[in-house]
């Protein structure tokens, strides 16, 4: 039986089905389909026909039609892939031939070795069977690294599309963020300007606090020196009549008071020169050196002129001020214009709140309360504490933690910055490396205390 129809009809279907030749390429499929009916036509034709004539006729066009078959696939360049038909199929084609030659020349010596040409014919089959089993295990595995190829070739374009996306934004997202970095900068410029402007009008207001209580200090000193002056003068005429009389030893003793009159005169000027230094320091930009400084001193001299700064201002004020400073603390190294500002703070907002208290209980016509500050100093171990205490309406808990926060305040719109006590934290916490604190009951006064280390 001549298996050569069937074959070239398989390879037929093989190729169609893996060309996809009926959507692909429809016109070669109507061929493709014309060669496998015309196969399977003349293996029918060559199994019903009895003529041994015919036989050899139909197994040399079997021959011809699967050898010209696999010849076309073994030199189309687009049936390359295809290839391993030929070796699988081309052993059969080449066993068959010589079998059916060998059969046709000598058919004695064929049926004599029959099994033998048989079992070759067999081996070829095998061969054959084999040779498409494995190429077509391989060609799936090809195919699959093929997809996985193209798949992660496909991938790639992906996450290089997103990349590409991903760069885009982020470019976006840095000039967003680099814009919105400029203009918070700006912001901040600002901001560190309109604090320095506020920082600067809060200096200038507690300075205009201080000049009325600068004016009352003064004056005291120049009222000595403007007395003593007059006196040395009268004294002096004194001497010239009694040098004219040449009473020398009482012109002597008149010339002692005179200079006793010019030392006094030159203590009170020098004790006027530094109020106005102080008022000048105060005023000017801190140089945030540390300098030996009484700071007993500093606290009675800013205590007095925070009251008569107040005093100035309302006539009908009147309080009682106490102080109790260690004497054992002596001079100690601070930024004097900035304490000086710290407490200048404390002593205003503490005759604030006694006065406001005694407006409060003149309005109940209460008349048994009497304003009290208090100021203490004292040394504790290496630190010193200074104390600023007031019996006012006190501080409500609710806002006691908010009291150091910059531009919060209690007193009415256009009395206060806000920003008194949060310099006051700031220079004793930050300049210093201090502490300061508040304790306070609502009703019956407020305590501030300090603490930073001697040096």
């Amino acid at each position: 039986m001549n298996f050569s129809f069937v074959l070239t009809a398989f390879l037929l279907k093989y190729l169609r089905d893996n060309l996809k030749t009926k959507t692909s390429m429809p016109e070669r499929d109507k061929k493709i389909m014309l060669g496998i009916y015309i196969s399977i036509g003349l293996f029918i034709a060559s199994v019903v026909s009895k003529s041994v004539f015919f036989s050899v006729v139909f197994d040399v066009v079997g021959f011809l039609i699967l050898g010209g078959l696999l010849y076309f696939i073994y030199k189309e360049e687009d049936l390359k892939s295809f290839r391993f038909l030929v070796n699988a199929i081309a052993p059969y084609l080449i066993v068959s031939l010589f079998n059916g030659l060998v059969k046709l020349i000598s058919k004695n010596f064929y049926a004599a070795h029959e099994s033998l040409f048989s079992s070759i014919e067999a081996f070829s089959v095998l061969w054959g069977l084999g040779v498409w089993l494995v190429t077509r295990k391989q060609q799936k595995e090809l195919t699959k690294a093929r997809e996985r190829a193209l798949e992660e070739e496909q991938n790639n374009k992906v996450i290089t599309a997103m990349k590409s996306q991903l760069e885009v934004q982020v470019a976006e997202r840095t000039a967003e963020l680099t814009q919105q970095k400029e203009e918070l900068e700006k912001t901040v410029i600002e901001l560190k300007s309109t604090q320095s402007q506020l920082i600067q009008s809060e200096k200038m207001a507690s300075l205009g606090e201080l000049t009325a209580g600068i004016a009352h200090e003064i004056q005291n000193p120049l009222n000595f020196v403007n007395n003593f002056s007059e006196v040395s003068n009268e004294l002096l005429d004194e001497m010239n009549e009694e040098l004219d009389k040449g009473d020398i030893n009482e012109a002597k003793i008149i010339a002692e008071n005179i200079k006793q009159n010019l030392e006094k005169i030159n203590h009170h000027g020098k004790r006027a020169d530094a109020i106005v230094k102080g008022m000048l320091q105060h005023s000017r930009k801190s140089t945030g050196i540390k300098e030996p400084t009484d700071i007993n001193a500093l606290c009675d001299e800013y205590l007095r002129l925070s009251y008569h700064g107040l005093r100035a201002k309302d006539k009908s004020f009147n309080a009682d001020f106490k102080t109790n400073f260690d004497a054992t603390i002596g001079v100690i190294n601070i930024v004097s214009q900035d304490i000086g500002r710290v407490l200048l703070n404390l002593f205003n907002n503490a005759f604030y709140a006694v006065n406001n208290k005694q407006k409060a209980e003149n309005t109940k016509q209460k008349r048994d309360y009497k304003p009290l500050i208090s100021v203490s100093t004292k040394k504790i171990n290496d630190k010193v504490e200074i104390r600023v205490s007031d019996n006012g309406n006190g501080i409500p808990q609710n806002i006691i933690d908010k009291i150091f926060q910059p531009f919060f305040t209690t007193k009415p719109t256009g009395e206060g910055t806000g920003l008194g006590l949060s310099m006051s934290y700031d220079i004793i916490t930050k300049q210093h490396n201090g502490t300061i604190k508040v304790e306070s009951k609502e009703g019956e006064g407020s305590e501030f205390i300090i603490q930073f280390k001697v040096q």
